[in-house]
């Protein structure tokens, strides 16, 4: 379960997030809505270790790791959570496999094992035959596939996804969305999404509306 109690952010003068809390429990489908500069993404960042609150608390099943230093915080996200970007950000000189192990390999797992991690979940997800390829010759589609087995390589507790269809044409977009509620039926995993698309939203578990830095 995550707690987010009383989360204020600002950039210099810039008012994002004025005082949000939530609870999020495990295996819970949630997507975050909101106009642009909402502060959908400055949440979504806080709850996942990448950007710190001016204030407030996050709770990771009862653990407060708020004020936890960077390399301790950096390890604890490395084992506990995956994202997902609206770009893929997969890096254009490596290969799909070792893309997908890299999280594994910063995590200590010895190459060999990494690999063979990267390999399986690649073919899990319809990737098998493009280990060995760059990103760039694959489709938008395949991309983000390959981002979605990258960020479950060290099965973590939680999936973080921002905009992860944003790039994406139609087709592609509904496979994506189909691809995260099978892992959720399967895995048991929690998700956390943000996204302008409101037939997926209206599908989640639950749907937090955000505008001018508030849940409203």
């Amino acid at each position: 379960m995550i707690e987010v109690t009383d989360i204020h952010k600002s950039f210099d003068e810039l008012k994002v997030i004025k005082g949000v809390s939530l609870t999020i429990p495990d295996g819970e489908m949630l997507t975050i809505v909101g106009p642009s500069g909402a502060g959908k993404t400055t949440l979504l960042q806080i709850i996942g270790t990448l950007e710190r609150a001016d204030s407030g608390s996050v709770k990771f099943d009862g653990e407060d790791i708020t004020g936890m230093k960077d390399a301790k915080l950096a390890r604890f996200r490395n084992r506990n959570m995956g994202f997902v970007f609206q770009f893929h950000q997969l890096l254009p000189e490596f290969t799909l496999e070792e893309n997908v192990a890299l999280p594994a390999l910063i995590g200590g797992m010895k190459r060999p094992e990494a690999l063979r991690r990267a390999g399986e979940l690649l073919d899990e997800l319809g990737l098998g035959e493009r280990l060995n390829h760059r990103p760039s010759q694959l489709s938008g589609g395949e991309r983000q596939r390959a981002a979605v087995a990258r960020a479950l390589i060290n099965d973590p507790k939680v999936i973080l996804a921002d905009e992860p269809t944003g790039s994406l044409d139609s087709y592609n977009r509904e496979e994506l969305y189909k691809l995260f509620f099978q892992l959720r039926s399967s895995t048991g995993k929690t998700f956390i999404i943000v996204t302008h698309d409101e037939t997926f939203a209206l599908n989640s578990d639950r749907v937090i509306r955000m505008k001018d830095g508030l849940i409203v």
